[in-house]
């Protein structure tokens, strides 16, 4: 016990300060303001289009219960999703990260499930030595294995490792097991590597690794697993568990609206936009959570063809790292709606390439499939928790994997205070 009992006590006094200085009753009318008179289309500072509605502009709501019992649109849905032991520098200089990824079926399908892609994204500073290593197979054939090296810099190593061995695993699993897919595929995440598409807006050095040709290569495996399924006219989608872009609150906020943007990013905006409250005293407990919050309804936004940030380089005038594109360039723009789950308080967004957004009866029949799966589980939908479990490394395969990493090099792993700290306080 590292607090007393007058420790807890002056800390609910300051949260009850807090509230007192922080009044955000006004906010529903802010975001209603907002939604109502600027997001149709939203424009940036320089007079280009942010964010705009595909169809009808609305809000809408659906009874959880009825919403989780009604038919499928997709009888069959695959989901697809990579884990990593995360970055790990050895005492000789070598900073890797492993990645696995593996793509699920609803129905289940166990030969798919067996399936892997393996990559070890490698950082070395030492140029002479030989680290790169092309596909091998193992397990009869089901999995496979690469090693990646990674170019040379005096920072972000761990996080370029962790990027390109993640993103590696994963679009070369889809594009490898693309035609399994019959019917709907979700990527568990973004539609696109959003990190990698975000380096050449950051500093000097990372840009200049957006120029090398491994992340070309991967921004490429995205761009024709996006070309596979519109040619074979197979929609796929991401399901993003923790949205984080900041496009329409940071537009809002940068031009002058006549009020101020409360929200850090857009997940708070629309998640004070979605959720509901009833007035006054509940008519239904059960239909209520603890602070008065109404949990029958999902709600959730119409669609959004999205033009502004990281999605400005997939946009008909971005040049996608230099990377050819063999459909109307309009049709890889990335379009989206976002859902809130009441009984559990969260946000999710939902994306999905134009060519599949732009007919009405597709974008409908995605915005179901996923209302239907995220009632049922109060979660994210079945394909991508099953892809999940099957991708994730646990903590313990994670400390037994740098261990065996550590014998084979013969170079112990870099430790620092707070992975000592954490261990004891298991």
């Amino acid at each position: 016990m590292t607090l007393d009992p007058v420790h807890v006590d002056g800390i609910a006094d300051l949260a009850a300060y807090l509230a007192r200085q922080v009044d955000d009753s006004d906010h529903v009318d802010v975001a209603a303001r907002i939604w109502e008179e600027f997001l149709d289309p939203l424009y940036g500072p320089d007079g280009d289009v942010v964010v705009e509605p595909l169809g009808e502009k609305r809000l809408r709501a659906v009874d959880t219960e009825d919403v989780a019992l009604a038919a499928s649109p997709f009888e069959t849905v695959h989901g697809l999703d990579s884990g990593t032991i995360n970055p790990t520098t050895f005492k000789n200089g070598l900073v890797v990260d492993l990645a696995q990824a593996a793509m699920a079926a609803v129905p289940s399908d166990l030969d798919l499930h067996r399936h892997r892609s393996i990559v070890a994204a490698t950082h070395l500073n030492d140029e002479t030595v030989p680290i790169e290593e092309s596909w091998r197979t193992v397990d009869d054939g089901y999995c496979r294995w690469r090693v990646l090296r990674v170019p040379r810099v005096n920072r972000y190593a761990e996080r370029i490792v962790h990027a390109l061995a993640l993103y590696l695993a994963e679009s070369s699993h889809a594009l490898e097991h693309a035609e399994s897919v019959s019917e709907l595929l979700v990527l568990d995440g973004p539609l696109y590597p959003l990190e990698l598409l975000s380096w050449r807006d950051r500093d000097a050095e990372l840009q200049a690794i957006a120029e090398e040709l491994q992340p070309r290569s991967i921004v490429e495996n995205y761009v024709r697993l996006v070309e596979r399924f519109v040619e074979r006219d197979v929609p796929l989608c991401g399901f993003v568990k923790n949205p984080a872009s900041k496009r329409i609150v940071g537009t809002l906020r940068n031009r002058e609206r006549g009020f101020e943007v409360p929200w850090t990013d857009d997940a708070a905006f629309f998640t004070r936009l979605l959720e509901r409250r009833e007035e006054g005293e509940p008519r239904d407990g059960s239909h209520h959570g603890p602070d008065g919050r109404r949990t029958e309804e999902l709600t959730f936004t119409g669609w959004f063809h999205s033009h502004d940030g990281a999605d400005a380089t997939i946009a008909t005038d971005g040049d996608v790292y230099g990377v050819e594109r063999h459909l109307d360039l309009e049709l890889y723009e990335t379009c989206f709606f976002v859902l809130y789950e009441p009984q559990t308080d969260v946000l999710y967004r939902v994306e999905t390439p134009y060519a599949f957004a732009r007919d009405e009866a597709t974008r409908d029949a995605i915005t179901r499939q996923i209302l239907g799966d995220v009632a049922a589980r109060r979660g994210p939908p079945e394909a991508v928790a099953k892809a999940d479990k099957l991708a994730r490394i646990s903590t313990g395969e994670k400390s037994s994997l740098r261990r065996k990493f550590a014998e084979t090099l013969d170079s112990g792993e870099v430790k620092r205070y707070d992975d000592l700290r954490w261990d004891d306080a298991e």
